[in-house]
């Protein structure tokens, strides 16, 4: 094998046996790939005074894929043998058949190292983490006497991975992620709010696990706490929003993103289907894929099918150019595959998905966005949402929000949502701010029943004729 951490697997099974397997397993088929991984995690939540949960998980296992046109033969073992391989190779030959067929170049075996090959588990002992959210909860609680709860959680991971294609090519990763997450409860006169912020990506656990970190996550979300102690409740009606930067783009990423992904315009279930090179956005819209940021949540040296991961364009000056591809519908579509093949892991088929998906920076000061705002919301902090693919429309809680008119920045709103569909709110962008920035390292994207992390992120933005759902009469 080409790196030692893959040992374990070389003592089962060697490289020239797999790829023999491979090769019988995916013969007049048009694409496939063994893809094996192994995988650690650790995860610690201190809860209200105490431990409330710890968790330690480890697998390790493989997925083999023949693709034939849409037709897809997959099996996949925790088993590493021989005889697990063989088994899965004739479980694929089933479902695909000798279809015929050229397969594709084999993709570069390079391994552009993103981020760290640490281990984030190794970081801290055990008694150590518990200690430091021992010392968060304590730190939390003194900041403010309305502090009634907190909730600290750190988590930390380490993936590996290795995919074998039959044309000989083989790259490897090595893929680490830590986060730590602080929230907090506050209480007055009965009223009870909450807050919570932190963030992580593709490095280890000790830059986040220090005082210089933790403290001002703590002091953040007791901020957003005490924001919602005292916002009033939002007003209901279509009017224009300014969205703040970074996590906000969360909405760029559901709205939109989703409906640039290849399966979705491959079958014509998205609202952007068939509209390549035309205007869906307002100018200055320029919105990019990009899975070769250093250390973000979303980034990967190579994709789950063995791609080099890229910068795409997806939305150039509010025109669209570009979708995100794995291999089998880049290859249906006629296109090149984009990096953007992703699985949750072994036990899953990969798919298109998105990586980091953010929209580039504009001119505006923020601050004469704001001013130019007559009557609206000014929404800075995003919860859980919802988009229908096929048109487009979504539905956004908003965590922390206010009430703007002419201009000036008023009292914080409570239960606003924002209702609206991906193309419209593209085209009715009326102000790109100077302020780009990307999430804390907080995404996760779920998809046909599969989680993987991403980033998202935007620069300020007015967006005309939102219809924003609240309690205010």
């Amino acid at each position: 094998m080409a790196q030692d951490r893959f040992a374990p697997f070389e003592s089962q099974i060697d490289e020239a046996a797999a790829l023999r397997i491979l090769r019988e397993a995916t013969a007049g088929a048009e694409d496939g790939e063994l893809f094996l991984e192994r995988r650690r995690s650790e995860a610690l939540v201190f809860d209200d005074g105490r431990v409330k949960n710890a968790s330690y998980d480890a697998s390790e296992g493989f997925g083999l894929r023949a693709v034939n046109g849409e037709v897809a033969g997959y099996a996949h073992s925790t088993e590493i043998s021989e005889a697990a391989l063989k088994r899965a190779a004739e479980t694929a030959r089933l479902a695909v058949g000798d279809g015929g067929g050229a397969m594709a170049a084999p993709p570069p075996g390079t391994n552009r190292h993103l981020y760290t090959d640490a281990d984030p588990m190794t970081d801290a002992s055990f008694g150590a983490k518990i200690d430091i959210l021992r010392e968060i909860d304590a730190f939390a609680r003194a900041l403010d006497p309305r502090v009634v709860q907190v909730s600290a959680s750190m988590a930390a991971s380490l993936q590996e991975v290795f995919i074998l294609r039959p044309e000989g090519g083989l790259v490897s990763d090595i893929r680490p992620m830590a986060r730590l997450n602080i929230s907090v409860i506050v209480e007055e006169n009965g009223r009870r709010e909450s807050g919570g912020h932190g963030g992580g990506g593709r490095f280890g656990l000790a830059g986040l696990i220090e005082p210089a970190h933790w403290q001002p996550v703590a002091r953040e979300a007791l901020r957003i706490a005490l924001v919602n102690l005292r916002a009033e409740p939002a007003p209901a009606g279509q009017m224009d929003v300014v969205l703040g930067p970074g996590w906000p783009g969360v909405l760029l990423h559901e709205a939109v993103g989703h409906g640039l992904e290849g399966d979705f315009n491959r079958k014509k279930s998205s609202a952007f289907a068939g509209l390549m090179g035309q205007q869906v956005a307002a100018k200055g819209v320029t919105v990019l894929d990009d899975g070769t940021i250093p250390d973000r949540r979303g980034s990967i040296t190579v994709d789950d099918e063995g791609t080099p991961s890229g910068r795409n364009v997806l939305i150039e000056d509010g025109v669209l150019v570009g979708f995100m591809q794995d291999r089998q519908n880049a290859r249906l579509m006629g296109v090149k595959p984009t990096g953007n093949g992703r699985r949750e892991s072994f036990a899953h088929i990969p798919m298109p998905r998105m990586t980091n998906t953010y929209m580039l920076g504009g001119e505006t000061d923020p601050a004469s966005i704001l001013a130019d705002l007559k009557d609206g919301i000014y929404a800075v902090g995003f919860g859980g949402g919802q988009v229908d693919i096929t048109n487009g429309k979504f539905v956004f809680s908003c965590t922390e929000a206010y009430r703007v008119k002419n201009g000036i920045v008023g009292a914080p709103v409570k239960g606003a949502t924002l209702i609206g569909d991906g193309p419209t709110a593209m085209r009715q962008i009326r102000a790109i701010g100077n302020d780009m920035a990307l999430d804390p390292g907080i995404g996760n994207c779920g998809k046909a029943g599969q989680w993987v992390p991403v980033g998202v992120g935007q620069p300020t933005l007015m967006i005309g004729g939102l219809t924003v759902g609240g309690s205010a009469t």
